[in-house]
């Protein structure tokens, strides 16, 4: 009998004793921690690589403002501007004739006049591609992305 009590005894101290609970708690919770964290990571990398496509696109921009018209020497700027690698100009940067509107640049003939008198311009496009692929695949989502960026200017 007096062994029966004493396990009744305790039971009863377990039941009401709280130390462990923590860490059974953080047991629970620390995989659920871990992948908002990896998630967190993967969204902050991708946006960057985004970043990354668009600075690239603006440097070839910038280097056909500058000097003559080239579609390698563009294509080699856009490769090299950033510290990423994969980056490319594609399609590859094109010179062409148009007017200024409101809604952008409208594409015409070199020579032709525009709209209310204004006078063409020549302008650079540069397109800029990556692919950007996840650091663990995700259900219901793709697991690569093509990022795309274009920067158009006026050289002349």
């Amino acid at each position: 009998m007096m062994h029966w009590n004493s396990l009744v005894s305790q039971i009863r101290t377990l039941r009401e004793d709280a130390a462990g609970v923590a860490s059974i708690e953080l047991a629970v919770m620390a995989p659920a921690l871990v992948m908002m964290t990896i998630c967190t990571v993967d969204l902050g990398m991708g946006i960057y690589r985004n970043m990354q496509v668009q600075n690239a696109a603006q440097a070839g921009a910038q280097y056909a403002m500058v000097h003559i018209f080239d579609a390698n020497q563009i294509a080699g700027v856009v490769s090299n501007a950033t510290g990423l690698s994969g980056i490319s100009a594609s399609p590859p940067p094109v010179q062409y004739c148009g007017c200024a509107t409101s809604a952008g640049v409208a594409n015409i003939a070199c020579g032709s006049t525009c709209p209310a008198g204004a006078i063409y311009g020549n302008y650079v496009r540069v397109a800029t591609q990556a692919t950007y692929t996840t650091i663990v695949p995700y259900p219901l989502i793709a697991n690569s992305f093509t990022l795309t960026a274009q920067s158009n200017v006026r050289v002349q």
